[in-house]
C-alpha cells in the first residue's frame, strides 16, 4: 500500500452511483476506525450515526434544504452516510464511563494509576470548560480527528467520500433526537462509489506546494 499515493488521489466525491453498496466487511472496518480514532486524553467525546437504509438516509437528507439543497443528492445516492456528533458537554456520566472502560481494558496497574488518569482528563475538561471557555471547540477538534481517520481509511479501502458541513444542524439534531442525548451534529460524510457524472473525478487535484506548507527545523 502506498499511503502517499492514496492521499494524492483521494478527493471529495460530488456525485455517487446510486444503488452501489459498500460490502459489509468494509463497513465493519470503517466502524472499527471510528471506534478507535484518536482523541485528546482519550476523551472520546463523540457518537457516530451510520445511515445505510433508504429511510435512514432520507432522515439525514431532511437537513439538506434551502441553501444546502446541493448536498441532498449526495446523501440519498451514497451507499452510507455518517453523521459525526460531538458531546454538548463532557459530563460526569461520560467521564465515568470512559475511566471504567479503561479499567476493564486493563490499562491501570493499580487504583492510584486509575485515579491519576481520571484526574488528568478532568483537568483538561475543566481547563477548556471553565478557563479557556472553548469546550465545544475542543470537542469538535476531537471529532475532526475521527473524521480524518475515516476519510483516509475509506480511501485505503477504495471507498469514495464527501465531507459536508452544509446542512441545518439544528434541524438534524431535532430529527435524530440528539439534544436529549447530550449530542450535536457537527459534520456529515457520504460514503460510496463515484458516479460517471461526477465532474470532480475528472479534475486534477490542487494543493499548495510542499515548500509552502511544510517547514523543517
Amino acid at each position: 500500500m502506498n499511503i502517499a499515493k492514496i492521499a494524492q488521489t483521494r478527493y471529495s466525491t460530488k456525485a455517487f452511483a446510486a444503488g452501489k453498496r459498500i460490502p459489509e466487511a468494509q463497513l465493519a472496518q470503517l466502524r472499527t476506525l471510528l471506534q478507535n480514532a484518536p482523541a485528546s486524553v482519550n476523551s472520546q467525546p463523540w457518537h457516530f450515526i451510520l445511515a445505510g437504509s433508504e429511510a435512514g438516509k432520507a432522515r439525514v437528507a431532511k437537513a439538506m434544504h434551502g441553501g444546502f439543497a446541493y448536498n441532498e443528492a449526495k446523501v440519498l445516492n451514497a451507499s452510507h452516510v455518517v453523521v459525526l456528533c460531538g458531546k454538548r458537554t463532557l459530563d460526569d456520566a461520560h467521564l465515568q464511563a470512559v475511566i471504567e472502560q479503561e479499567n476493564r481494558d486493563g490499562r491501570f496497574a493499580n487504583p492510584e494509576a486509575m485515579a491519576t488518569q481520571d484526574q488528568t482528563r478532568r483537568f483538561y475538561v475543566n481547563l477548556h470548560r471553565n478557563e479557556l471557555k472553548d469546550e465545544g471547540i475542543w470537542i469538535a477538534k476531537q471529532v475532526y480527528l475521527a473524521l480524518g481517520t475515516l476519510l483516509l481509511g475509506a480511501a485505503c479501502l477504495e471507498i469514495d467520500a464527501c465531507t459536508m458541513e452544509g446542512f441545518d444542524s439544528a434541524l438534524l439534531d431535532q430529527e435524530l433526537g440528539l439534544e436529549a442525548r447530550n449530542l450535536t451534529s457537527l459534520v456529515v460524510v457520504a460514503l460510496g462509489y463515484r458516479s460517471e457524472t461526477d465532474f470532480n473525478a475528472k479534475l486534477p487535484k490542487s494543493r499548495l506546494p510542499e515548500a509552502v506548507v511544510i517547514s523543517e527545523l
